[in-house]
């Protein structure tokens, strides 16, 4: 077949060659990645993102070597260029094949472009690709992700929702992340995206329905003491998410916050929202007003007028819906429950307390000292034990090694102390940010930090010998440890966020 003159040039060779060998790949990968469904994250992105751009660069050199081709043979021969149009003539077979090549091969293309933006929109949109194309600085986010009850819903649909606008900016953002781990510029560990989140109610609320809550609940949680034979402490609280009956809507309870007749504003003390020194309620059906400040310590008036309010939302309190880090006291007790951790192992709870009390440089040396330090401790101190039960104190070490491996991630500085959980007020300040009974009005009237606003104690104790309340009453907190008479004048999270 022949083909214009000016075709014949070493750079549309180099750019022909360079479309065929990418049409070529982009074919064989798709075929791979239609035949393994388990194939690598890494096979997406040069199929529907590099290859296509060496397609489209080999594509246009085919013009620029004719365009140059063009212009040297006419210098070459000195000829006389007459300004106008240049004239095709369909008679002469070499323009009727280059036409028909340009046609046909545009219409392909076209139709290759539309398949392959469509796989490349769909690829980047796909949890393999935002949890495992930047391995490093996406591992612990990821990790967490799939043990979370959010496990099988896309990282999109909470992080972009729908709408092309937030599709935009979260591409034009994701632009600035590809340029910064290119050039390992980066926080770690990664800042939660708090200002850049989406609203809950174009998220959460795409699946959750506020006013459909389940009145009340009861929660179960086993804990276990740091003693010789770890023993355990059993608590069971009927959660208030919602009134007695649900029939009563959003009357009472712990998602009260969000009923619509209410509306809750407030003024973080810095961007993490883990202070917050004013809060304002406004009751939508009469239209009152009431402001709380801190009263310990305010925000000044100049503080205040510098300062937007938020309009509280779900993501106040549920902010780490599908990224959760536990702190070591809680992953082990879940192992330890699950019996990953053997429980009738003496003192295996005071060890792995023991080993995450100071953080580690790399998760390679964090895994050689659990198992420096298990064995050690028996060898020192029970070799008896560790001599008849070498099996059991291997799973132990297995157990902690897989829980540090979900929970602590110390190459991106991700753990429980870099991401606060504001659930609840156990490890993190939580529900009492604003439940202190330091915020109080002009009136007098205070956020109140009685627990059972939003819970009440139904048993609690140790297995066979707990304390139960009879129906429609509640137990007074009992401390599984011995402390202090004036412990619970504090906060719980001034100890568990960093001891056991």
């Amino acid at each position: 077949m022949k083909l214009p003159r000016s075709f014949y040039n070493i750079t549309s060779y180099i750019g022909s060659t360079l479309a065929l060998i990418s049409l070529f790949t982009m074919t064989f990968l798709t075929v791979v990645g239609f035949l393994f469904k388990e194939s690598s994250s890494y096979l997406g992105l040069f199929t529907f993102i590099i290859l296509p751009v060496f397609l489209v660069v080999g594509l246009i050199l085919i013009p620029i070597g004719m365009t140059i081709e063009v212009k040297r043979r006419k210098k070459r021969a000195k000829e006389f260029i007459k300004k106008g149009w240049p004239i095709i003539d369909l008679n002469i077979s070499r323009y009727r094949n280059a036409i028909l090549i340009f046609v046909v091969g545009s219409v392909f293309f076209l139709f290759l472009t539309g398949v392959g933006s469509y796989e490349a929109f769909h690829f980047t949109e796909s949890v393999k690709f935002c949890g495992t194309i930047c391995h490093e600085v996406m591992k612990p986010e990821y990790t967490a992700y799939q043990n979370s009850p959010h496990a099988k819903v896309a990282c999109v649909d909470c992080h972009v929702g729908t709408g092309a606008d937030w599709y935009v900016r979260s591409k034009l953002s994701g632009l600035h992340q590809v340029y910064a781990v290119l050039t390992d510029n980066f926080d770690r560990p990664i800042p939660t995206p708090i200002d850049d989140l989406r609203p809950a109610r174009e998220t959460c609320e795409e699946c959750h329905w506020p006013e459909k809550f389940y009145s009340r609940q009861l929660r179960t949680t086993k804990h276990f003491l740091a003693d010789s034979v770890n023993s355990e402490w059993d608590i069971g609280l009927q959660m208030k998410i919602g009134p007695e009956h649900s029939a009563l809507g959003l009357s009472e309870g712990i998602h009260w916050h969000i009923n619509p007749n209410v509306k809750i504003e407030y003024i973080p003390r810095r961007d993490n929202r883990e202070e917050i020194p004013w809060v304002k309620f406004t009751n939508l059906e009469t239209g009152k007003e009431t402001i709380y400040q801190d009263t310990e310590d305010p925000l000044s008036e100049k503080k205040l007028a510098s300062k937007v309010s938020r309009e509280m939302d779900c993501m106040d309190c549920h902010n780490r819906p599908s990224h959760l880090f536990f702190t070591p006291p809680e992953f082990v007790d879940h192992a330890l429950t699950a019996g990953s951790i053997p429980k009738d192992l003496p003192y295996i709870k005071k060890i792995a307390m023991d080993l995450f009390i100071d953080p580690y440089e790399s998760s390679d040396s964090a895994v050689q000292n659990i198992r420096d330090y298990t064995l050690n401790y028996y060898q020192e101190n029970m070799p008896s034990v560790l001599e008849n039960r070498k099996a059991d104190i291997e799973k132990a070490i297995a157990g902690i090694t897989e829980e540090f491996d979900q929970n602590i991630f110390p190459e991106m500085g991700a753990s429980w102390d870099a991401y606060a959980s504001h659930i609840g007020h156990k490890t993190y300040n939580g529900c009492f940010r604003c439940h202190d009974d330091k915020h109080e009005s002009e009136g007098g009237e205070n956020i109140s930090k009685d627990c059972n606003l939003c819970h009440t104690i139904v048993f609690q104790g140790k297995p066979g010998q707990e304390q139960f309340a009879s129906l429609d009453e509640n137990l007074e907190f009992i401390h599984p440890k011995e402390l202090k008479e004036d412990w619970h004048e504090g906060l719980c999270s001034e100890c568990h966020r960093y001891l056991y």
